[in-house]
């Protein structure tokens, strides 16, 4: 059931490393890089937070950090008091933010940290995460289960059934990487022409090696507080307006139910009904002002155009060719540069995201800044492609 957080939260502070092969960072330093430029927005220290939940997807993926609280606690100087640690895919970001928020919901914290970091680059590619989930999972069919064979199912079946074409996932790239020119703290900081990124290897048809995200380190944080609270720490706070968490199938499912669709999401399409109802949104093209979301390949973000009712299904490629997605267009969507150019550490980026959407509300995203920015939203989908985090965020 959704519980109702609208104009109940507050994130007062926000901190994120760039992301990037950080090499020089280990997974304690970036860490301490978001948290503490959280801090210091707030004005506060470590020993004013009385809970925290730290986001790491792959253990094994980040040096082996991110089994407990404790890899928080050492490195940001977090003692004697509750950390959880939190492992939900690329939902993982959204889903410690959420835990944070019914911490303070609750009454139990008064003031809390929701920080993601994902350690990514310090192994070779034999050691990749597909090879660590061929290795934990099914020996054969986990083999041909990769992250771009999964999207890959979804964008051939909208091909099919609505004649979108390769081209239409090509200008969702080609728009991301165009937008992360903008964002000191993106992996990739470079136009990429339509006709190189058409002719890039392909992954897994239709999922070609530019429409796809890079694999990269970082972190990113807030502070929350309760709303009534916010102006005690920081005049700038940002809005809680509603956040959704889903999951809707296990592993195997939904790939041998032969129910399914395959053209959409439909843990998105049910966190968005969800959230817009809390948030009181009717209209979501014409009220949100701004949007991050997941693009670790580009068919998804098109796709996801219509799970969020930002056009009519079937109608993506309409909404990506007439620029509407564009920073020029009425719904800039992944202003940010998305994962295509950030990357995509993934117990980071959903909180990334957030702080996003939190700079933009606040008038602070420089030269990317979305103008009059009074509403956004967030989203990730992981896991087999059936677990959605919506978090909207409002300006006060």
């Amino acid at each position: 059931m959704s519980v109702d957080l609208r104009d109940k939260i507050a994130i007062v502070g926000a901190g994120c490393t760039r992301f990037a092969e950080n090499f020089d960072l280990s997974y304690g330093d970036m860490l301490a890089e978001a948290c503490f430029e959280a801090f210091e927005e707030v004005g506060i220290g470590p020993e004013d937070i009385d809970g925290a939940w730290l986001s790491t997807a792959f253990v094994d993926g980040s040096a082996m950090k991110g089994r407990s609280g404790m890899d928080l606690a050492e490195p940001v100087a977090l003692f004697d008091i509750p950390i959880t640690r939190v492992s939900n895919f690329c939902a993982s970001g959204g889903n410690a933010f959420r835990e944070a928020c019914l911490g303070l919901l609750s009454g139990v914290n008064d003031v809390v940290l929701a920080a993601g970091v994902e350690k990514q680059r310090d192994r070779p590619p034999q050691k990749s995460l597909v090879k660590m989930m061929v290795v934990a999972q099914h020996q054969f069919l986990q083999k041909g289960e990769t992250p771009a064979g999964q999207f890959a199912v979804y964008a051939t079946r909208h091909m099919a059934k609505y004649g979108t074409k390769l081209e239409h996932f090509c200008m969702v790239s080609h728009k991301n990487h165009k937008h992360g020119i903008g964002n000191p703290i993106a992996q990739y900081r470079q136009e990429i022409p339509m006709e190189t990124i058409l002719n890039s290897p392909m992954v897994a048809y239709p999922i070609n090696l530019l429409c796809s995200c890079p694999t990269t380190d970082g972190a990113a944080a807030v502070v929350l507080v309760r709303a009534e609270d916010a102006k005690n720490f920081n005049k700038d706070y940002v809005l809680v307006k509603a956040q959704e968490l889903i999951v809707n199938t296990g592993w195997d499912l939904p790939f041998f139910d032969p129910r399914y669709e395959f053209s959409h999401f439909p843990s998105t399409r049910l966190a968005a009904r969800r959230a817009y109802r809390v948030a009181g949104i009717k209209d979501p093209v014409n009220e949100i002002d701004l949007a991050e979301v997941h693009d670790c390949f580009a068919p998804v973000e098109l796709i996801v155009y219509e799970d969020l009712g930002f056009c009519k299904e079937g109608q993506g490629k309409y909404f990506i060719e007439e620029g509407r997605s564009t920073a020029e267009g009425d719904l800039p969507v992944n202003i940010s540069g998305g994962l295509e150019s950030c990357g995509h550490p993934v117990g980071a980026s959903g909180i990334r995201m957030i702080c996003e959407i939190t700079r933009h509300l606040q008038g602070k995203a420089g030269e990317r800044q979305v103008k009059n920015a009074k509403l956004g939203l967030a989203h990730n989908i992981g896991g087999p492609c059936a677990i959605t985090s919506l978090t909207i965020l409002g300006a006060p």
